[in-house]
């Protein structure tokens, strides 16, 4: 079976590309289709495939610029030929599902979210937008707006990265999902004794507007309490201006970096609403408890009093008072350990395995019947082909 994956743009490796990085491991032979690449920004495991790129990557400064071609991306998807594939999975969060799957191939399309900049954070997105893309977002997003909505319906199997983008899927196409949380390398974290923890929070992730870094550094500017920020993004300069001595901005770190500082710190913030959230999975791989705000995919992988504490309110005075919570009562380091391990890999690579079978099934049990199968001597062909219940659009 010749395998496709699809996926929107590899420019890092993010939680999306640690997804594609374990599809790759169960399809060793795959071939990856995206937009652009950055060949030194991606894993070595992405690398050994062969990857085929869009006609984005041939427009002027791709690699950095590439969000800004959006709306040519549905274009671009379609020019990809995967007439030679029989099972294509798609990775989306960004334009990605939208290619054109050869006849009788199954399409599984696993959906960290459906675009956010068109969808459920639309209005954020414009609102924080220069004057020209406010001018351009309406009828820009009207038009993707409907291009997602129709090429949902080349989608075989929908999974869902959570119950909170499954209810997304439902909303904005009309389809259900299976969820399957992604794979996080729960066993490349390990925690420290209690001696060698430290006096600090920590923050980690892309310093951008929907992940709210800003309640966090106006939080411990009140409180004077460290923080330690890792993590780069477009806010990282103005939260720099705005910051007080007490939180030190450490950018883009590489892993060992980062796993000393999930080991050592007093408690992992986590302020902004994700679709799933990985960060806070290897936080608590690491025996740390996380201070998240209670909305999305925290409140699916976060166990408020057993592995870290919820607020409810995106306020300044409710992540302050979860912060002195933290501080108050203290949370077993093994039980949290043993919470994040139910999101390892090999439970991710089981459960994508056994969708992708039920797809594959289901496609072959719907598939066109053969109109003179089984024909009697005698019996008219006419009558056999008006009595084929042949349905003219497959319900999911």
């Amino acid at each position: 079976m010749r395998v496709a994956l699809v996926h929107y743009w590899l420019v890092g490796m993010r939680g999306g590309e640690k997804v594609l990085d374990a599809l790759c491991e169960m399809y060793p032979t795959a071939d990856i289709f995206t937009h652009v690449v950055v060949p030194e920004k991606v894993s070595g495991a992405l690398r050994q495939h062969k990857i085929h790129t869009s006609f984005i990557a041939r427009l002027p400064r791709a690699t950095t610029w590439y969000k800004k071609y959006l709306p040519l991306m549905p274009l671009a998807l379609e020019q990809f030929d995967l007439s030679g594939y029989d099972l294509v999975i798609s990775s989306e969060s960004g334009p990605a599902k939208g290619i054109v799957p050869a006849p009788g191939a199954v399409h599984v399309c696993y959906c960290h979210s459906p675009m956010r900049y068109i969808w459920n954070m639309y209005h954020d997105y414009r609102s924080s937008a220069g004057w020209l893309a406010r001018l351009a977002m309406p009828c820009v997003g009207h038009y993707l707006r409907s291009w997602d909505q129709l090429v949902a319906t080349r989608v075989d199997s929908f999974v869902a990265n959570s119950w909170n983008v499954a209810a997304r899927i439902r909303r904005y196409y009309g389809r259900d999902s299976t969820v399957i949380y992604p794979p996080v390398d729960v066993d490349s974290f390990a925690p420290v004794s209690r001696s060698d923890v430290e006096d600090y929070f920590l923050m980690v992730g892309e310093l951008v507007p929907y992940k709210r870094p800003d309640l966090a550094v106006e939080a411990f500017n009140r409180l004077g309490k460290r923080l330690v920020v890792i993590g780069g993004g477009e806010m990282l300069s103005t939260l720099r201006r705005r910051a007080r001595s007490n939180i030190t901005f450490l950018g883009s770190q590489p892993f060992d970096v980062l796993r000393h500082h999930y080991a050592r710190c007093r408690a992992l913030i986590f302020p902004g609403e994700e679709d799933f959230g990985i960060v806070p999975v290897e936080a608590m791989a690491s025996g740390r408890p996380v201070i998240a705000f209670g909305r999305g995919g925290a409140t699916e992988t976060v166990v408020d009093g057993r592995t870290g504490y919820m607020f409810e309110h995106q306020s300044l005075d409710a992540l302050i008072a979860a912060i002195e919570r933290s501080e108050k009562y203290e949370l077993k380091p093994d039980e949290i350990i043993h919470h994040a391990r139910r999101f390892g890999p090999e439970r991710f690579k089981r459960e994508i395995s056994g969708a992708v079978t039920a797809a594959i099934e289901e496609n072959a049990r719907t598939a066109m019947p053969k109109p003179f199968e089984g024909l009697q001597a005698g019996e008219p062909v006419a009558h056999r082909i008006v009595d084929l219940k042949v349905p003219l659009v497959r319900s999911s």
